[in-house]
């Protein structure tokens, strides 16, 4: 299944004040892993930059100003974005942003149908604990050294890894049902990953014998009775 990671830098919390979205990246997987294949733009809000969210992201009114603006970049974003599922942390935030400037640009809003949020399987599998994106880097050993201030496509890059971590690690699907391993119903089920199915064109191999021949059980015998002082002996 195809899926889309992605975050958003903008100029502050709500878009319905006039906070406009500055800066998106996107992470392509498939099935779970990174296909290498990623989208990245910063837009031109058309208005200030306040010190607290030049603050965060580091993103300045001046560097913005040579940007293009969100309408430019809209159809290269929706071409990336086609119809997957789109992860985000805190992912009602991100699309708030992202719906919001699809509707200025006079395009259609992505259904929240396709939202999935990692804030809401963090909680979900960790009750209690912190859920920020680097308090769950740090549960699972990510790396964020590199991480000095807040960038779009580095925190897509991060959440991620996060991501795969939530939905049952790098082995996904070889826990014995979805609570042992602590999938969310979201991650794929045995059986529907292209490496579970076998080539329709290839023969199915009947399983090799294992059982242990007349000669193998005696010289095992053999080998358990020259153990000197076995504890099954005392």
């Amino acid at each position: 299944m195809r899926e889309i990671i992605f975050d958003t830098e903008t100029t502050g919390l709500d878009p319905k004040t006039g906070d406009r979205m500055v800066e998106i990246g996107c992470i392509e997987m498939v099935g779970r892993v990174e296909t290498g294949r990623t989208f990245h733009a910063y837009f031109n809000p058309e208005r200030d930059m306040p010190v607290e969210a030049e603050r965060v992201h580091g993103l300045s009114a001046a560097f913005l100003a040579t940007k293009p603006k969100f309408a430019e970049s809209a159809d290269e974003l929706l071409a990336f974005l086609g119809d997957a599922p789109l992860v985000a942390h805190n992912a009602g935030f991100d699309f708030g942003f992202l719906n919001n400037e699809l509707e200025l640009a006079g395009r259609e809003p992505i259904s929240m149908e396709r939202m999935v949020d990692t804030v809401a399987l963090a909680r979900k599998k960790h009750p209690g604990a912190k859920l920020s994106l680097d308090a769950l880097c740090t549960r699972y050993g990510i790396d964020r050294s590199h991480r000095v201030k807040h960038g779009a496509l580095l925190d897509a890059e991060l959440l991620a890894q996060v991501y795969v971590e939530l939905t049952g690690g790098r082995q996904i699907g070889l826990g014995l049902s979805p609570i042992d391993s602590g999938a969310d119903s979201a991650a794929p089920k045995p059986g529907n990953m292209p490496w579970h199915r076998p080539p329709a064109d290839k023969p199915r191999r009947e399983p090799r014998p294992h059982v242990a021949s007349p000669e193998e059980l005696e010289r095992h015998r053999a080998f358990i009775a020259g153990i000197a002082d076995a504890i099954w002996t005392r």
